[in-house]
Order: structure tokens, then C-alpha cells, then sequence
């Protein structure tokens, strides 16, 4: 029995099944509480199951926002709903919804959208007609909720579209940004909104040249300055902002930064114009007040430095302008650093050069805390050098000045590399950043080489030893690696040496002058020290320029220098060297691995070991140093320098040498030909001087015959022209004869064309007339074929007219056919929802009675069990029969039920 009570009983739903119902619901629903009812189901299930959730009421949850936009319950948890099946992190999606403004709501709906699918949302906000109009309105909403909401949007959106990017630029999105960082209380003051903004601001003017133009043209470069004006002001007041509001300032500051630098892209065709607008602007000079401020954070003067490096890279106009600037002195102020990153020190200082301030800063300070700031100083005055060859001269002869002055510079970097050994210290840095410098006032500039060649110590008169300035730098290298000085030192001095010995002969020559030199390079080269595996290969790298570039005359012969390379270290060592300095990571990986103090361990030395542009210089050469040990010594590589070629083969030379001892030979011989020439021109000239005389008196006996016969010619010359004359008028009167004949010709001819002239018009107008009267018979026939066209089209117009009729009918009798059946359909369905709650009455009273009855069984056997304990006779016929009765008469209450279930079915 209860088995069949089992079988009877309702199957068990799952999840999908409940969903499927609940989205059925949500479609089929007519009253408001019935769809909220159904959504709050969906919602329950969206955590754990939004696969099949979005499957199957995705598009009903967006048909209710626009049908119940009204409500706002209704509202508030189908975006709820909505926001779970887009967002898997529950934590992000509670506590969102505290509010009740809609708008919030469903920016944040739409958020959640374009985090999902970032490609299709950007399409359908892009192609909607008024989308970014409105997204872009949300941020004038008096609402801080709204408006935060809509910043974030809009970043997601922008991130990677650039039309989308012009379109919410062009919808006045900067003024309305602007507006709001105003409204936040600047860089100094705003919290998150700014940053937003900012960043917002960075998606819309990164890599997007006509957004670029537009904020420039717009006059929005004189805002940024404003803003950082008024940040220098709150710094400079005497209450500042307080320490837990300083990282949020500082990141507002270093975001506006950022954006700064997205209009100064290195090869952009728009780069010198956004500089021109910047310094306009006076920009730069608010920038570098930031890079020397004391109490601002030492990460931002980084900042600053980077950027004002980029305002100034490749623009001779603006690195000139740069150098007249005045910025604080970083001398005797002493700041101490705070926790944060903060300086304590006088916000008034006194004023220096901007070039000067920079040289203190990177060479003078010496703090770890500090680096980055000394690396952004060393890249800004590289931007100053770079491609202006006056400036670099100039700043080169500067130095050499004051080298050879022998005053006190602790900024002078020749100073600084060629005394090293007399001012050592803890800072390796100092000599690093000092030997960057020297390198880009060196690199590709065979003046500055000429120049710098010219420094030396000791006086030769003297008796005084003289060491060039190449020799020197070797010098203090070989010492560095003897006393084992940290390896950034001995980086600094090869950096130079390589690239200054590369493709110049002279200054290969000058570091061969000092013959141990070498010798000690190919020493430190076959050390077998796996922890400077930077210097020595730099050091091979140093041997094979120096072999490349020397010459058979070269202190030490070319011949020597390979029999040194190829005997001492090896072809093998060698190649292992240079192969294993350009695997290294450092050089490797150059450009993924970080460049600031942020490379090294925490209280250590931070891991920069080169510039970019020497990395760059050794990965272009590197398979030239490779090949040059197979170069044989015989062969010169030929040096282009300021336009003349230097170095040839040597075998070339001494067959050009032994032509000019020919030659040589050859004009001794020509002397004494010349002198017998000579006497034999004597000779001719007594000769000459004779056949002279006798050449006179010949021409004074020609020059009487010649008198006499020009006599005779004038007769003859009168007898001729009067013939001339006769002739010529025999030959005009023939031309009039001709001329009379020719014209009685042209009479003629003009008669003869005036009757064939008259003849042609004749057939002319014959023919025209005859083109006349086809072209009426034409029109005739034309007019008949047209009102016989017409009477066809009628007829057909009458017939397509009755069969649209006929159409039209039939339609009208199929459309009151459909409402008919669709009419007899809901009442079918009314009747079977009807017999389907009776169904399920009869059921429910069913499984009552059958409760009921179970009961009354086992009530009636505790009864007979007792009668039979008390000794009362009981009969089994009775039992039976009364049990048959009573299973007939449940089989026949069984049977109605399950006829009137079928019937309710």
C-alpha cells in the first residue's frame, strides 16, 4: 500500500526544472506581484546556477526593466539578479544596492556588462544613437553615486576603443572631467573621484592623436598647469594636507603626471607640437618646481624628472629654453626622510640653473632612498643632450674647464671618472651616473671624441709623464677589478672605453700608447669569475673593438694584438665571453626588467647596471665583435669619421708605395730628358728666328701683288652687279605673268565650286524633305501602337483588381478563422487549468482517506488481538469477508478517484 501511495506521489524537481518554471512564470506572468515573485526565485539560483539562469530568463529579467521601470522593488532586484549572473564574486555584488536610485543601478548593471563582454558592450554603446551622449550626461549628475558609477563605465569602455574614445571626447567629456576634479577639491584634496577622472582622462588621450589635437586646441594644456600650480601652493602653505590624506594626493599628482606624458610619445608625429603647447603653457617650469619641491614624495619628483625629460627630448628650441631655467637648490637643505616617503624641509631655497640643480642631485646625493630620483635627474639631462650637437659641445667644454682648473666640483663628471682613485667612496652610483653622461656627450660624435682627446694630465716639458684621458679611464678599470670595487664601477668605465674606441682609429691608437694596458684587459678576461660575468664580457668586447679598429701602425701592431688574442685567451674564451654577456639577463631582458630602485633587494643596492642606449649599442655590434678575431690582421676596417674615409687593406698601401718609387724613377728620367730638350729648343729658337726674317721680306713682296690684283677685282666687281641687276628684272616681270595666270585660275575655280555648292543643296533639301514625311508616318504608327498598349493594361489592371479583391476575402475569412481557434484555444486552456486544480483536490482528499483507513486497520487489529487475549471467539470468515468488502470497497474508491483524476486530466 504505501508503495503504491509511493508511486502515486509528485516527482522531486531540480534545479533546472525549477529554474525552466520560475522563467516560465516570469514570461507568462500578468500581474506585477507574480513576476517580482519569480525573480526573487531566479535570484536565489543566480548565485550557484547563472549558466542556466541567463539561458533561460535573461531576455524575460531585461523585458521586466522596461516593462516595470516604474516599480522600484521590481527594479532594484532584477538588477540584483542581473549583476549576479555577470559578477561571480557575491561580496562584490551585497551591499551595492543600499541605495534606491535606479540610475545607480543600472550604470552599475552595465558595468558589470561590459566587464563580461567588453567588445560587444563598446559595439552596442557605440551604434546606439543617443548611448554615449547619455553615459557622458551621467557625469554632470548632482548624485556622487551616479557620478562615480558612470566615471567607472566610461573607463571600462574607453580602455580599448578608439572611436569610442572621439566620441565621448567630442561629447565635451573634458570640461565635464575637469568640472568634476574642481568640484572634488583638485589634486590636492580630491580622493577617488580624481583619480577616476584621471583615469578616465589617460583612456581617452592614450595613442588617440585626433582626442590629443582636440584637448590642445580646446586650450585644456594651460588646465593641467593650473592644477599643478595649485598643488605647489598647498605645498608651500603653512597647513599642509595631513599625512593620511598624502598617498591619495600623491597618486592624484602622479596620474595627472601620466596623462602629461601620454601627448609626449617618442616618434609621434604630434610630439614637438604638444611640446611647444606645454611650454607655452609654462607647464615645464611647474613641473620642475614639483622635481626640486622637498616635501614632495621622492616617487613623484621621479615623475616629474620623466616628464620633463620627455617635454624637452629631440626639441632644440625647448632644450635651449630649458637651460635658461631657475629651479629650488638642492644645496643645504638636508631634508630627512619621513616614513611615507615625505621630506621635512624648508619650502623656500635659494634658487640655482636648472642644469647645475640637476648635476647636485644626481652626483652629489648619495641616499638609497634617493636613487630614483638621481636616475631621473641623469635621464633628463640626456634629454637635454639629445640631438643638439652645440649643447653637447658646450657642456663637454664646461667640464673639461673645470677639470683642468683643479677647483672643487663634486659635480664635474670628468672629474668624478678620471679621480676616482683620489675620491673613492660608497656610492657607486655617483661614478655610474658620471660615466653615463660622458658616454652620450661621446656617442656618435666624433667632434666631442676630438675634444675629450685633448684632456690629459702631466707636463711633458716638465719632465712630467703625460696620461690621456683614454688612458686614465683604462687605468682606473684595471684598478677597480684589482681591488675589487663593486661591478657598476667597472661597468661605467667600459661603457665609455667601448663606445668610444668604436670605429676611431685615433682613439684606438691612444689606448694602445700604453702597451701593460692591454695586457691587463686579457688578464681580467681570463679570470674565471662567474660573479662578474658582466665585466668580463664587456671586457672581451673591449678587445675585439680594439683589435677591429687597430692599424699596422698602431702602437701595438694588429699583427700582435691577434697573436695576443688568439694565444693568451682563445677564440673559444672569447666568443664564450661576449655570447654569455649577451644572454645575461641583464642585457637580455633589458627592456622587461626594472630600472629603479624597485629592482633590488629590500636595503640593497638597486640591480641597474647599464643605459638603454648602450644596451642598444651592443646588441647592433654583437655580431660584428664576434667576427672580428676571424678577421685576418692584414685587412683594416674602413672608418667613415665627419665624412672621410679612414683604413685601408695594407697591402694596398705598399703596392701604392712601391708605384711611387717607380714613379719616382721615372721622373729622374724625364729630368734628363727635359734637359736635352732644352738645348735642342735653342737650337730650333736661332733657326726660328732666321726663317723670321726671310718670312718678312717674302710678305712685304705678296702684299704688292696682292695691291695690284684687288685693283683688277673692282672692275670686275662693277661689271658683275650691273648683269645682277639685268637679270633681276627679267625675273620680275616673269613673276607678274605668273601671277596674273594664277589669279584667272582661282576665278575659274571659284565658279566651278558655287554650282557644285548649289547642286549639293538641291539633293539636301530633296532629302530632308523625304526624312520629313517618314518621320510623320513614324509618329501615326506611333500614336496607334500606344492607345492599343493602353487598352491591354486596363484590361490586365481590371483583372490583377478582382483577384486582389478575391485575395483580400479569403485573408479576411483565414484571420476570423485564427481568432476563432485562438479564442477556443484559451478557453481550452481555462478548462484544463480548471480540471487540473480539481485533480489535484481529489488527490489531496484521496491520500486523507487513505491515511484514514490506514487507522482504522490498525486500530481493528489491536481490537481483535485483545479480543483474542481475553478469550473471545473471533471469526476468520467474517475477517476475511469483511476484509474482502473492504478492499472492494477500496478498489472502487481507488477507481472513481483515478476516473475523476482522468477526467480533470
Amino acid at each position: 500500500m504505501f508503495r503504491i501511495l509511493e508511486a502515486q506521489a509528485p516527482a522531486k524537481q531540480n534545479a533546472t526544472a525549477t529554474i525552466t518554471t520560475l522563467c516560465g512564470r516570469l514570461q507568462s506572468a500578468t500581474l506585477l506581484e507574480d513576476r517580482r515573485a519569480a525573480i526573487l526565485g531566479l535570484r536565489s539560483f543566480a548565485k550557484e546556477w547563472p549558466a542556466s539562469v541567463a539561458s533561460g530568463g535573461l531576455r524575460n529579467l531585461i523585458k521586466c526593466l522596461d516593462n516595470d521601470i516604474e516599480d522600484v522593488d521590481t527594479t532594484k532586484i532584477t538588477l540584483e539578479t542581473l549583476l549576479m549572473l555577470f559578477n561571480s564574486d557575491e561580496s562584490s555584488v551585497s551591499g551595492k544596492f543600499s541605495s534606491k536610485e535606479k540610475a545607480a543601478d543600472a550604470i552599475l548593471a552595465r558595468g558589470a556588462i561590459s566587464t563580461a563582454r567588453p567588445e560587444r558592450a563598446q559595439e552596442c554603446v557605440a551604434t546606439s544613437p543617443v548611448g554615449v551622449s547619455r553615459l557622458v550626461a551621467v557625469l554632470d549628475d548632482k548624485r556622487e553615486a551616479v557620478r562615480s558609477e558612470g566615471l567607472l563605465l566610461l573607463t571600462a569602455l574607453t580602455l580599448s576603443s578608439p572611436e569610442l574614445q572621439k566620441v565621448v571626447a567630442y561629447e565635451n567629456a573634458f570640461d565635464r572631467i575637469f568640472g568634476i576634479i574642481d568640484a572634488e577639491g583638485s589634486l590636492t584634496h580630491g580622493g577617488i573621484p580624481v583619480q577616476d577622472c584621471l583615469s578616465l582622462l589617460a583612456n581617452l588621450l592614450r595613442l588617440n592623436v585626433s582626442n590629443q589635437n582636440l584637448f590642445r586646441e580646446s586650450g585644456w594644456m594651460k588646465k593641467l598647469a593650473v592644477l599643478l600650480a595649485r598643488y605647489l601652493e598647498e605645498q608651500d602653505a603653512p597647513e599642509s594636507i595631513a599625512e593620511w590624506a598624502r598617498p591619495q594626493q600623491d597618486k592624484n599628482v602622479w596620474g595627472l603626471l601620466a596623462v602629461i606624458r601620454l601627448f609626449l610619445i617618442r616618434g609621434s608625429v604630434g610630439t614637438q607640437t604638444n611640446q611647444r603647447s606645454f611650454w607655452q603653457s609654462g607647464l615645464l617650469a611647474q613641473v620642475m618646481e614639483i622635481a626640486f619641491h622637498v616635501s614632495v614624495d621622492i616617487h613623484i619628483r621621479a615623475e616629474a624628472l620623466a616628464t620633463a625629460a620627455d617635454l624637452i627630448r629631440g626639441n632644440p628650441q625647448l632644450q635651449e629654453a630649458f637651460a635658461q631655467l631657475d629651479v629650488p637648490s638642492p644645496r643645504n637643505q638636508n631634508p630627512t626622510p619621513e616614513v611615507n616617503g615625505h621630506f621635512n624641509g624648508a619650502a623656500h631655497s635659494p634658487r640655482d640653473n636648472v642644469i647645475s640643480a640637476l648635476l647636485e642631485m644626481a652626483l652629489v646625493t648619495s641616499t638609497l632612498e634617493a636613487f630614483d630620483v638621481r636616475l631621473a635627474c641623469c635621464e633628463c639631462i640626456k634629454a637635454y643632450l639629445q640631438g643638439h650637437s652645440p649643447i653637447r659641445l658646450f657642456f663637454l667644454r664646461r667640464a673639461i674647464e673645470g677639470y683642468l682648473s683643479d677647483e672643487d666640483e663634486p659635480d664635474n663628471i670628468i672629474t668624478i671618472l678620471l679621480r676616482h682613485n683620489d675620491n673613492r667612496s660608497g656610492d657607486p652610483y655617483r661614478l655610474w651616473i658620471s660615466a653615463v653622461l660622458f658616454f652620450h656627450l661621446l656617442y656618435e660624435n666624433f667632434e666631442a671624441k676630438n675634444m675629450a682627446m685633448q684632456v690629459h694630465e702631466g707636463d711633458a716639458e716638465k719632465g712630467e709623464e703625460v696620461v690621456t684621458c683614454i688612458q686614465a679611464l683604462a687605468s682606473n678599470l684595471v684598478s677597480a677589478e684589482q681591488n675589487m670595487e663593486d661591478e657598476r664601477v667597472s661597468i661605467a668605465y667600459l661603457t665609455i672605453l667601448c663606445s668610444w674606441l668604436y670605429e676611431d682609429h685615433e682613439a684606438v691608437n691612444d689606448f694602445l700608447s700604453e702597451g701593460s694596458i692591454i695586457q691587463s684587459i686579457v688578464q681580467l678576461v681570463t679570470q674565471n669569475n662567474r660573479s662578474r660575468t658582466l665585466t668580463s664580457g664587456l671586457c672581451a668586447v673591449l678587445l675585439g673593438t680594439v683589435y677591429e679598429f687597430s692599424t699596422k701602425d698602431s702602437p701595438v701592431p694588429r699583427n700582435m694584438i691577434h697573436q695576443i688574442l688568439t694565444t693568451r685567451l682563445g677564440r673559444e674564451r672569447y666568443i664564450d665571453r661576449i655570447t654569455k654577456l649577451r644572454e645575461h639577463p641583464m642585457i637580455r631582458n633589458y627592456e622587461v626588467l626594472p630600472q629603479d630602485s624597485s629592482s633590488g633587494q629590500v636595503g640593497g643596492l638597486p640591480e641597474v647596471y647599464f643605459d638603454n642606449t648602450f644596451v642598444e649599442f651592443v646588441k647592433d655590434n654583437f655580431s660584428c665583435m664576434v667576427r672580428a678575431i676571424d678577421r685576418a690582421p692584414q685587412l683594416e676596417v674602413p672608418v667613415v669619421a665627419n665624412g672621410i674615409q679612414k683604413g685601408i687593406s695594407r697591402e694596398l698601401v705598399d703596392s701604392l708605395k712601391a708605384q711611387v718609387e717607380d714613379r719616382n724613377q721615372v721622373a729622374q728620367k724625364l729630368e734628363s730628358d727635359v734637359l736635352t730638350l732644352e738645348r735642342k729648343l735653342g737650337q730650333e729658337q736661332a733657326d726660328h728666328r732666321k726663317a723670321k726674317d726671310f718670312a718678312a721680306t717674302e710678305l712685304s713682296r705678296i702684299r704688292n701683288i696682292n695691291e695690284a690684283l684687288q685693283r683688277n677685282h673692282e672692275e670686275d666687281l662693277k661689271n658683275v652687279e650691273e648683269e645682277s641687276q639685268k637679270s633681276q628684272q627679267d625675273l620680275k616681270r616673269q613673276q607678274e605673268l605668273e601671277v596674273k595666270r594664277l589669279q584667272e585660275d582661282m576665278q575659274t575655280l571659284r565658279a566651278d565650286h558655287e554650282l557644285a555648292l548649289a547642286r549639293i543643296r538641291e539633293r539636301d533639301d530633296a532629302e530632308i524633305q523625304d526624312l520629313r514625311s517618314t518621320i510623320s508616318r513614324l509618329k501615326t504608327e506611333l500614336e496607334k501602337t500606344n492607345k492599343e498598349h493602353v487598352q491591354d493594361l486596363q484590361t490586365a489592371h481590371e483583372t490583377y483588381s478582382a483577384e486582389m479583391s478575391s485575395l483580400e476575402s479569403r485573408l479576411q475569412r483565414a484571420e476570423d478563422r485564427y481568432a476563432d481557434a485562438d479564442s477556443r484555444a484559451s478557453r481550452m486552456q481555462q478548462e484544463v487549468e480548471h480540471k487540473e486544480a480539481a485533480r489535484r483536490s481529489t488527490q489531496t482528499e484521496l491520500d486523507d482517506l487513505l491515511m484514514v483507513l490506514g487507522d482504522l486497520e490498525e486500530k481493528r487489529s489491536r481490537d481483535k488481538k485483545r479480543l483474542r487475549e481475553l478469550g473471545e471467539p473471533t471469526s476468520d470468515g467474517e475477517e476475511d469477508e469483511e476484509d474482502s468488502e473492504d478492499s472492494k470497497e477500496n478498489e472502487g474508491e481507488g477507481s472513481d478517484t483515478t476516473e475523476s483524476a482522468k477526467d480533470s486530466m
